[in-house]
């Protein structure tokens, strides 16, 4: 069938908005009409060469939609299903049989490669071939083909517009907090970034009861307190953002920091915010090779630095082609 989709040439080229071919789905594999999908860090940093991912590639890894068919062997979803579209995982490895997908063994192969797992495709231009597939879904399409692993099914009331961003960026932030740091209630928390990952995290530090809550960005029109913020920093080139967060933090520094922006230095400055014996885990996307720099004297100290966000899953299933390690 023919879609409408944005294609990534190359790095840091514009997308193309074209009109590709659609293949039929596999039997594992469900075509989804695409109704919403999120433009992530991650998706621009692929865009420009970051993160190694073939083009001409689709992109887009936070969709929502609702199924028009379903392969022969998909089981748990048909067609009219309201679905949210998120990472692909093998549902067989040691991280996968605790619910642990976002550390799938088979991780990159399934969510950066752009083909399956068998290096096919199902997108494909005038006779090309277009790497599909990213994150198991390629949402960045009128409709797309997702692997059964990457569905989770949704309400049909709920309006599909607003769900896309739950696929990565909310889950991200909320998971990186409620899952990673469980943080004690009455305890203090400061958000390196204001955007959709930094405010999901936001939001899920006032769920489990954070009572001082601070959010830093650079952006001035970021830090409304709308979502749960107690205390804002705007981090200008003369601001010592660790030292303000001491001040509000009876100068001991945060027990925890989220940091979600992606940048060296503000990782750096996150370790130094928070306080002995406090957590720091960094969400941002860094390019391959970046290195972060920190005094060590911080973790002497008992500090804690992790990365990633740990996120439950709600449907776990198997890839056929995966093989349990």
């Amino acid at each position: 069938m023919k879609i409408t989709a944005a294609l990534a040439r190359g790095a840091k080229q514009a997308l193309a908005v074209t009109e590709l071919e659609l293949d039929e789905p596999r039997d594992d594999e469900v075509l989804v009409r695409v109704v919403a999908s999120g433009i992530c860090r991650t998706d621009i940093d692929v865009r420009d060469g970051y993160l190694p991912t073939p083009t001409p590639v689709v992109l887009g890894h936070e969709g929502s939609g609702v199924v028009v068919r379903v392969g022969r062997l998909v089981r748990q979803f048909a067609a009219g299903d309201h679905v949210v579209m998120s990472m692909g995982s093998c549902g067989v490895c040691p991280s996968c049989q605790v619910g642990m997908p976002a550390y799938c063994v088979q991780h990159v192969p399934l969510n950066f490669m752009g083909s399956r797992p068998d290096g096919s495709v199902c997108m494909h231009a005038h006779g090309e071939h277009v790497h599909s597939h990213f994150f198991s879904q390629s949402s960045h399409a009128s409709f797309t083909l997702a692997h059964q692993s990457s569905l989770v099914k949704v309400a049909d009331d709920v309006d599909l517009c607003w769900l896309g961003p739950l696929a990565c960026g909310v889950m991200t932030g909320a998971g990186g907090v409620i899952n990673t740091l469980k943080p004690e209630a009455g305890t203090s928390i400061v958000i390196f970034g204001a955007g959709t990952v930094g405010l999901s995290a936001l939001m899920a530090s006032k769920i489990v009861a954070c009572s001082r809550r601070i959010v830093v960005d650079n952006k001035p029109e970021r830090l409304a307190r709308e979502l749960g913020a107690t205390d804002t920093i705007l981090a200008t080139a003369d601001v010592d953002v660790a030292a303000e967060v001491r001040a509000l933090t009876h100068g001991l520094g945060a027990h925890n920091a989220f940091e979600s922006s992606g940048v060296e230095s503000v990782i750096g400055t996150a370790l130094t915010a928070i306080r002995e014996r406090g957590t720091c885990v960094i969400t941002g996307v860094l390019p391959q090779g970046s290195v972060v720099e920190f005094d060590a004297w911080q973790l002497l100290r008992g500090r804690t630095v992790r990365a990633g966000a740990v996120v439950k899953a709600i449907v776990v299933m198997p890839h056929p082609d995966a093989s349990p390690t």
